[in-house]
């Protein structure tokens, strides 16, 4: 835990990436499950790939679905990874096509935002990093500005 009042060190543009999957039909087991099993190689890809663009994420679960926030350095590595033949996330999104989704038994999601340089805010008030301070580190909070308002306008 890092005590006191803390915001992200993070200066850059960012791209915020929401995905998750929920399950519609928990018995059918073999439509979602290769669902579920397919995010794992797609984080060793990235996570093992220094230049992916992928900065870092943190999952979510619940009862029938999973959420992920994930951050990027920009669409263009986020597109390039969604669409390489080469990688695992185009023939995983293949196969979904192909088997899963056509019988709605899960479903998946995504949002993407592109958030520029100084159009973001982060305070950590006595917490362990996570977030985008967990990525870039954290900063005492008067660095930055002590609000919201003043964080926003920092730049």
């Amino acid at each position: 835990m890092i005590e006191g009042r803390q915001t992200a060190a993070y200066d850059g543009d960012l791209v915020v990436f929401l995905l998750g999957m929920r399950v519609n039909k928990l018995r059918a087991l073999r439509q979602w499950l290769p669902v579920a099993k397919s995010m794992g190689p797609m984080l060793h890809d990235l996570t093992t790939d220094p230049d992916s663009g992928l900065l870092g994420f943190r999952s979510f679960p619940s009862l029938r679905s999973i959420t992920m926030v994930q951050y990027w350095e920009s669409t263009e590595k986020l597109q390039a990874f969604a669409n390489d033949a080469q990688r695992s996330h185009r023939p995983a999104w293949t196969e979904f096509y192909k088997h899963a989704y056509k019988g709605n038994n899960v479903g998946v999601w995504h949002e993407t935002y592109k958030v520029p340089a100084g159009q973001f805010e982060t305070i950590y008030a006595n917490m362990p990093l996570l977030g985008l301070g967990r990525i870039s580190g954290v900063v005492p909070v008067s660095r930055r500005g002590n609000t919201a308002a003043d964080r926003l306008a920092h730049r």
